[in-house]
């Protein structure tokens, strides 16, 4: 069974939706005992940060989802409160990663949020990339992106601005992409995750 984590943020449909075709059995839900249950979570989102994690912390998923030791996949906000801090708020997130999550800068010619398809360069030993060439372009919605570190598996630019387009961290992977929205290769790297046993 796959916990979708249900919590104050929009996008949700697209991601049962893909999670049903690939033939899933996907919950959405913010019961605590479900979500530490199941099989493999996920964790999407499109929304802002610190009215997020203001419901996480007031519901109690915050300690909930640091203490998940299945395979977890955070997709765009999701990915973002993953990290130590946003500036969007502000807000202090889960520090899953240390990295800190910074606006766009205004550039000549870039609108904000960066929205469309882009190419992402991946590390192959990430599990959510397997079968997937390097370069491959993915779908992107993000004003907010999480600087590159350690925890960086995917690599993309905008503006100028190197970022993380995917993390991983133990049992924790997230793209700041929608898989859900990115064709084939989204469906494929959904398909890695749920095949994915850490």
């Amino acid at each position: 069974m796959v916990a979708v984590i249900k919590y104050n943020a929009g996008n949700v449909k697209s991601v049962m939706a893909s999670l049903s075709r690939l033939g899933a059995d996907a919950v959405l839900t913010d019961d605590r005992k479900t979500i530490l249950e199941a099989d493999h979570v996920v964790f999407p989102g499109v929304g802002e940060a610190s009215s997020a994690m203001a419901y996480l912390k007031e519901n109690g998923l915050s300690d909930t989802i640091k203490s998940i030791k299945k395979p977890f996949l955070g997709i765009c906000l999701g990915m973002q409160l993953m990290a130590r801090f946003s500036e969007e708020g502000p807000s202090e997130c889960l520090s899953i990663v240390e990295g800190d999550v910074k606006r766009f800068p205004s550039g000549i010619g870039y609108k904000i949020p960066h929205m469309g398809w882009n190419t992402i360069s991946f590390s192959p030993s990430c599990p959510l990339f397997k079968g997937i060439e390097q370069n491959a372009y993915v779908y992107f919605v993000h004003s907010y992106y999480l600087e590159k570190g350690p925890w960086s598996a995917a690599d993309a630019e905008y503006d100028g601005v190197l970022f993380s387009a995917a993390i991983e961290n133990g049992n924790f992977l997230g793209t700041q992409f929608h898989p859900e929205k990115s064709g084939d290769t989204g469906a494929r790297i959904l398909k890695n995750f749920l095949e994915w046993k850490p």
